[in-house]
């Protein structure tokens, strides 16, 4: 964990299977991920060291991958249907001994965001899983008896520790880590911008839902001083486009007036059409009563 601390920055925040294959320690190979499996469970070790998401497109993804369970914690798999399976048996090593672990999740091939530390915090095999805790406070998190805000809390954290994350770095990929409207390419001026926002049942953590956006498009796009019209260009708020306040403005916004949005090269990655042309209406229906 501390050569990932290293490893990972804000420019940097995937690393590459080939990386956690060759890793080092203590002089002697000792890879991070397993060659074939999910689950790394070194020999030298009673537990569990790491766990793997493996990427798959959006519309390839299975249902039960990274789901939230009602208590507000997220689900891994077991290695296969055989509980005494080794891995699936360091597993419940790591959840008796309460040690951390990584998780490694796939947001493009052979590209994996860590997270880390994570905590298997109960074992379910008779579903097949284990439950897994991104923080110290879900930790705490009963898995068969919490309150309504426990609930709460923990799923807010689950989508802000792993959800937002991997959705960033999906969408950051799919956009070749360039705004869509003004092609800057600093990763760490960039976000990936909700067509629908993620608080409505239709804001989907789907690339298609999202939009690699630098920060103050993606504020000019939140508070719908620009909108993306359904032929996917930049239509500036016309209020916006009469104002005079510096280069900034100027060059940042409304010169980005009638620009053609840059999308990805994967059809199944570009924006979803019904999304855009929802969003469209309203930031359309935002203009209402603006005052010149």
């Amino acid at each position: 964990m501390e050569w990932l601390d290293k490893v990972v920055t804000d420019e940097k925040q995937v690393v590459h299977r080939e990386e956690l294959r060759n890793f080092v320690f203590e002089g002697e190979p000792f890879p991070l991920v397993d060659r074939q499996l999910g689950i790394r469970k070194p020999g030298r070790l009673p537990a569990a060291l790491s766990i793997l998401t493996t990427y798959t497109s959006d519309n390839e993804r299975p249902p039960y991958e990274d789901a939230i369970g009602s208590d507000g914690l997220l689900r891994y798999k077991y290695q296969g249907h055989d509980p005494q399976l080794y891995t699936n048996v360091g597993l419940r090593e790591a959840f008796h001994r309460g040690v951390p672990l990584i998780w490694f999740f796939g947001v493009g091939q052979s590209r994996y965001l860590p997270i880390y530390p994570v905590w298997i915090v109960a074992d379910e095999p008779e579903k097949l899983q284990v439950a897994v805790a991104l923080s110290a406070d879900q930790r705490k998190t009963s898995t068969s008896v919490s309150t309504p805000i426990e609930r709460r809390y923990a799923t807010q954290t689950s989508k802000r520790r792993l959800h937002q994350p991997v959705f960033r770095e999906r969408v950051l990929q799919a956009y070749g880590n360039s705004c869509a409207i003004c092609h800057l390419r600093h990763s760490s001026l960039l976000d990936a911008a909700h067509i629908i926002p993620d608080h409505e049942e239709q804001g989907i953590p789907a690339v298609s839902n999202g939009l690699t956006l630098c920060k103050i498009h993606h504020a000019a796009y939140d508070h719908n001083l620009l909108g993306i019209r359904p032929n996917l260009t930049v239509h500036i708020r016309s209020d916006i486009l009469l104002v005079v306040d510096g280069p900034m403005l100027k060059h940042g916004l409304q010169e980005m007036h009638d620009a053609h949005l840059s999308v990805p090269r994967r059809k199944v990655d570009r924006p979803n059409p019904e999304a855009i042309a929802k969003r469209y209406a309203r930031f359309m229906t935002s203009q209402l009563g603006q005052v010149e």
